[in-house]
């Protein structure tokens, strides 16, 4: 058995004497006001960092797509629209926005073809017959076909959404000593998320960059006026819509559903339907969303 020394029994009269006076209130009192319980509790109370946001890209494994692991400005340099040939990289060079993930083969393309040439078709024979009607009749005026054209196009659209062809875009048609300007403004602004879900620009097809080139700006769903509306806004700010030397200046811009383009319904078609489905002039006017 251990013995205590004299030192011991000093020792443990002085902890006795200072437990004796002290008042635990006083500690507890002034305890949440310590510096470092204070840190303590604000480390406790700061929210969880946020996970990484999430990044998709279409294009990622297409040599004519930006991929992910190039600034914007290294896929620029590698594929210039001006000077990037056809027979080298096909028709198109493309851009996504990083935070839409989307997936155009689930769309049943075929399936929207095939019905939607049914309808064309029919329409076709059904205006044979009656224009055929109009001539015997001399007085049948020709604006009969007018609601038949109205139906047909209901039609289409109706058959789009069903097979999930809903996208659209606003189409620019820069010269091409401009191309690379504006497919720079495009580009950037589609990878910084202020358009739609991509983009695309038409390469040098081999005619001696004598026509002008295609920039299409997509979103989702032709039928979304308000995003509709807003990537145009923000194209209009770039200076690409109005404004000296705009590209839309004179007659404005088109934004076509990728519907029309699939079934190659451009101007002058022969079902008398109209290719684009709005303009920015009518999108730009007042009130146009209450249409």
């Amino acid at each position: 058995m251990l013995k205590s020394t004299p030192g011991d029994d000093e020792l443990k009269a002085d902890l006795e004497s200072k437990v004796s006076k002290c008042d635990p209130s006083i500690y507890w009192a002034t305890h949440d006001f310590q510096p470092a319980v204070m840190a303590s509790k604000a480390t406790l109370n700061s929210p969880a960092p946020s996970a990484p946001k999430p990044v998709f890209n279409f294009y990622e494994n297409y040599p004519s797509g930006r991929h992910l692991s190039e600034t914007v400005s290294e896929f620029l340099a590698r594929l210039p629209p001006y000077s990037t040939q056809t027979t080298d990289h096909g028709p198109w060079i493309y851009i996504a926005n990083p935070s839409y993930r989307f997936d155009p083969t689930s769309e049943d393309l075929r399936g929207f073809k095939k019905s939607a040439t049914e309808l064309l078709e029919n329409f076709s024979n059904l205006q044979a017959n009656t224009e055929a009607s109009m001539d015997e009749a001399k007085s049948l005026p020709r604006r009969t076909l007018t609601p038949l054209r109205k139906q047909l196009e209901r039609d289409i659209f109706n058959l789009a959404r069903q097979k999930g062809i809903t996208s659209g875009k606003w189409m620019l048609f820069p010269p091409p000593e401009d191309v690379d300007r504006v497919w720079k403004l495009v580009a950037q602004a589609t990878a910084d998320e202020e358009l739609g879900h991509a983009a695309k620009v038409a390469t040098d097809d081999g005619a001696g960059n004598r026509r002008a080139r295609l920039v299409c700006v997509y979103n989702e769903d032709y039928a979304d006026k308000g995003e509709v509306k807003r990537i145009l806004q923000r194209l209009d700010r770039m200076g690409l819509v109005r404004g000296k030397e705009a590209i839309g200046e004179t007659r404005g811009i088109f934004y076509k559903a990728d519907a029309y383009s699939w079934l190659e319904i451009n101007g002058g078609n022969e079902w008398g339907l109209r290719p684009s489905l709005y303009s920015s002039k009518e999108v730009l006017a007042q009130g146009w969303l209450a249409e």
